[in-house]
């Protein structure tokens, strides 16, 4: 969060003097029109009100783009213009004004912060007339203001004067040789205002139609640009793709090191982008982490396909910014003009629909559009609308499954697990809509509702029995998790030990060190922590190593395949030896049959899970 703005003036100061509540401005030569820039609006529309009570006309600007539009369109006698803002600072302000007005001719005074003493003096060695401090004192400011205008009207005349002493001057020296000389620097003065103009012009096309961060053409020029290649490919039929390029974990470095380092990457990737790409081919970034590229030509879509491949390669290579090494992917989406799509909004949709697939087959890949995708995005947008009113009517469901001693037969506790019926759909798999949750932002309610729930519902069972609670890496983004299970704790009154918090590796993947710190901080809560669905992952031993585990929790992938797969056996077998090793209990999920609660009880598996002794209640 930025730290707020100081308030520009002082309002609890009492009056000066040289304020009276509505008298005009003592020592100015009549009115004069103040334009007031500052992006706090507040700030603005205290200084304006009080120079207008003073007799000035004021204008007021909320940036520095908006402050330059109205120089271009009105005359002004002064600005007042301040140091910081988050468009265009005050320092780039004051060179654009230094550009095509002088210091006497608009005068500029700055408005900055105690602080920013080295900026002042940057200001004032690039023109800036004078300054005043925040908060300001009004009184001060009013003299200032009323100084700098005198001093302009004082010049406007004395160069009035001298216009007139040269004129007579020219007068008697010749009418024929002034008028020649007038019209010389009235040409000169023309050419100069048309090449401004147009200078000003060029840059609001450019800053209109490009991305301020890369230089790419952004949305609208891209759009352009697109309409503009497909109407020539209707009169000069030729290939044309499109292809859609999302950027897969930039959210997580943007978040976790900050906006600077996220600007410096999307630089970085708009520059492997332009060198991947052919001169004639166009690329506009299209918002966000979002790129778009239009390929002309070639065979397609076997050319898409080859560049969607290298730009893959290319983006996912290392990138060291700020000392620090990243790696993100690419998720690429390709559509190809044809018969279906023929208009530029279509096309841009198809792509984008096909990068989503990409996506959803596990990113870092391509697609090709297809037109089943469209309808496979509509089913889609229909279950996140469904599943948004289901939490929000808190429809979803709690259910139980139990785990079972391997050795006594009883039942020691159970995993609390959520359940969505859906009117017209029916149930909806677990791995359907919480993956779905994780991706709108639904996840960390419905994993609050969940751990409540199960603590509550826990407090009423017999006192040796647990209640398990599944969290999404999701959860781990912020310390919340932590306090949700404290709120729980302390709302149901039960025991911490009573409560098991089970975690897959995914939550190792990303932020690690974070990670571990509130499993750690779970921990101390005594609560109990399990690693579920062991052994699916890369890199399981290292997980091991880095926090404590409670108990592990044997994939039930492995249990499956018992009867027919003596590696399954050697690993459940493995698994038991090493967690008894780190002094973890052990479960085995997915127990169907006889013979698999045979199998794992043999192996030394401490519980197990499974349909064998019941489904989810």
């Amino acid at each position: 969060m930025s730290t707020p703005r100081p308030l520009l003036v002082q309002r609890s100061s009492p009056p000066s003097p040289v304020e009276p509540p509505a008298a005009p401005a003592r020592g100015s030569a009549g009115k004069g029109r103040l334009l007031v820039v500052d992006d706090v609006r507040e700030n603005r529309e205290i200084l304006s009100r009080r120079f207008e009570r003073h007799g000035f006309e004021t204008r007021e600007a909320a940036g520095g783009l908006e402050a330059l539009t109205l120089l271009a369109r009105e005359a002004f006698d002064l600005v007042l213009l301040d140091m910081v803002m988050p468009d265009l600072s005050g320092l780039e302000v004051l060179a654009h004004i230094r550009a095509t007005h002088s210091s006497g001719a608009l005068p500029v005074i700055m408005v900055t912060a105690k602080s920013q003493s080295s900026d002042v003096v940057e200001a004032l060695q690039c023109g800036a007339n004078d300054y005043i401090t925040k908060p300001v004192d009004f009184s001060i400011a009013l003299v200032r203001v009323i100084t700098q205008i005198d001093r302009k009207r004082a010049e406007e005349k004395l160069t009035h004067m001298n216009d007139e002493l040269s004129r007579a001057n020219e007068a008697l020296e010749g009418r024929v040789a002034a008028r020649t000389r007038d019209l010389a620097l009235s040409n000169e003065q023309l050419r100069r205002e048309i090449e401004q103009r147009e200078r000003s012009q060029a840059m609001s096309e450019h800053l209109a139609h490009h991305d301020a961060l890369t230089g790419l053409g952004n949305r609208l020029l891209f759009h352009a640009q697109l309409s503009e290649a497909l109407a020539h490919t209707r009169h000069n039929p030729k290939p044309l793709a499109v292809l859609f390029v999302d950027l897969d974990g930039f959210k997580g470095i943007n978040d976790s090191l900050g906006h600077a380092t996220g600007d410096s990457l999307l630089r970085e990737v708009a520059g492997r982008l332009r060198h991947a790409v052919r001169d004639e081919d166009k690329i506009g970034r299209l918002g966000g982490d979002e790129f778009a590229i239009i390929q002309m030509g070639g065979n397609q879509p076997e050319d898409a396909v080859a560049l969607a491949t290298r730009l893959i390669d290319v983006i996912g290579a290392r990138y060291t910014i700020d000392h620090h090494s990243l790696v993100i992917g690419a998720s690429i989406g390709i559509a190809i003009a044809n018969g279906d799509c023929q208009d530029a909004t279509q096309l841009l949709k198809a792509a984008d629909l096909a990068m989503y697939r990409a996506k959803m087959d596990g990113r870092g890949r391509f697609r090709v559009f297809e037109p089943q995708f469209d309808r496979q995005a509509q089913e889609r947008r229909n279950l996140e609308a469904a599943l948004r009113a289901a939490v929000e009517e808190d429809a979803l469901e709690i259910h139980y499954q139990p785990f079972v001693d391997l050795q006594t037969g009883r039942i020691t506790g159970f995993e609390a697990l959520s359940r969505w019926t859906h009117p017209q759909l029916g149930k909806v798999p677990p791995t359907t809509f919480i993956t779905l949750a994780e991706e709108i932002g639904l996840i960390d309610t419905i994993g609050e509702r969940l751990i409540k729930r199960a603590c509550a519902d826990a407090a009423t069972w017999p006192q040796d029995v647990t209640v398990a609670v599944n969290v999404s890496a999701a959860q781990f983004k912020h310390w919340g998790l932590v306090s949700v299970v404290e709120e729980a704790l302390a709302a149901s009154g039960l025991a911490p030990d009573r409560l098991e918090i089970e975690v897959t590796e995914s939550v190792f993947l990303q932020g690690s060190d974070a990670n571990c710190r509130i499993l750690d901080r779970l921990s101390d809560l005594g609560v109990q922590i399990s690693l579920d669905d062991f052994g699916t992952g890369y890199s399981s031993l290292s997980y091991l190593r880095s926090f404590s585990f409670n108990k592990i929790k044997i994939d039930k992938s492995f249990i499956r395949d018992l009867s027919e797969n003596h590696n399954s056996i050697a690993i459940v077998r493995a698994v038991c030896g090493l967690a008894n090793s780190f002094g973890a209990s052990t479960t085995a999920e997915g127990v169907e049959t006889s013979e698999q609660l045979a199998r794992v009880r043999l192996e030394g598996c401490t519980t197990m899970q499974g349909f064998y002794f019941s489904a989810p209640m």
